[in-house]
């Protein structure tokens, strides 16, 4: 196998969106995070806080009636959106229609799916009706994640083929196994092949998290050589989804950003996420550090890019 390389800073800074003086929040995209259920609205604001540290333009949180007003206030900077919820506080198939008017209404520009939405029937289906409806590139992640590797694999690739627009899948080691219906990838060329497989097989951008983060378009595979184990906490997925998201969205909406949007811009935010978790980590130490600490840290990984 080739050795791997990594992106260097000024790849990285590619997929930067240069801030010009009379630039609008509209230059800068509308992020549309749908997420959380009833005993997981944390996951939907750990993403809202990355895409608002993103230096995304707008973000909307889309969550379950029952806890958007928790996303409100835990997220002041993020509008919400209450969808349809079921007894158990997860998402409705029938909220998709809802998502479609608000994305068309208020110019989405991406939007991110599946933090803390739980695998219960009704948010599978919600998740592949989203999927199927809602031509917005996106960022899948988590239980959608696992809503798809339920799905017979025949089916999950026509449906995202029937897209037409790309998708950032970022799954960890079970994650991936379950949606190749595989063993879970452990040394490096596993990783690789997996990374690469799914890539080709679901199309767009895949990022595998965990130490050395894989992010791969099929067609070019690289490391992210940032991060350590303060970034193993709950949530830490979450707030990578959010900020993936809003870095997307400023390279669709601006215009400013050449070549693989989707490639770039998760490659970028592996990058400062895992350094938002090595600068927690030299503050707080690596027992310390919180998934809600990342977005805090955010700034300064931007400045150390």
């Amino acid at each position: 196998m080739t050795p791997l390389k990594s992106l260097t800073k000024a790849e990285l800074r590619e997929g930067l969106v240069e801030r010009k003086d009379e630039d609008h929040k509209g230059v800068f995209g509308h992020v549309l995070i749908v997420a959380g259920s009833r005993g997981m609205s944390g996951a939907a604001v750990l993403a809202a806080r990355a895409a608002l540290r993103s230096g995304a333009g707008l973000v909307t949180v889309a969550a379950p009636k029952c806890v958007a007003d928790l996303v409100a206030v835990a997220a002041a900077s993020a509008m919400t959106l209450a969808l349809p919820d079921n007894a158990a506080g997860t998402l409705r198939p029938e909220g998709v229609e809802r998502l479609r008017v608000y994305a068309r209404e208020r110019r989405v520009t991406c939007a991110a799916l599946g933090p803390g939405l739980t695998t219960h029937s009704d948010a599978a289906r919600f998740v592949l009706h989203a999927l199927a409806g809602l031509a917005l590139p996106m960022v899948v992640d988590a239980d959608a994640i696992n809503a798809l590797s339920l799905e017979e694999p025949a089916a999950v690739a026509q449906l995202l083929r029937a897209r037409r627009v790309p998708c950032v899948f970022t799954p960890h080691p079970a994650e991936i196994a379950r949606a190749l219906k595989c063993a879970k990838p452990s040394s490096e060329p596993e990783r690789v092949r997996a990374v690469e497989r799914l890539a080709r097989d679901w199309g767009g951008a895949v990022l595998l998290k965990g130490r050395r983060t894989l992010i791969s378009s099929g067609a070019r595979t690289v490391f992210n050589p940032t991060g350590g184990p303060g970034l193993a906490k709950g949530g830490s997925g979450d707030a990578l989804t959010g900020l993936i998201a809003g870095l997307w969205a400023q390279a669709l909406a601006s215009g400013r950003v050449a070549g693989d949007q989707a490639f770039r811009c998760a490659a970028l935010g592996a990058w400062l996420h895992a350094t938002a978790g090595d600068l927690a980590e030299k503050e707080l130490t690596v027992w310390g550090v919180c998934s809600s600490d990342l977005p805090d840290y955010l700034p300064r990984a931007f400045a150390a890019l």
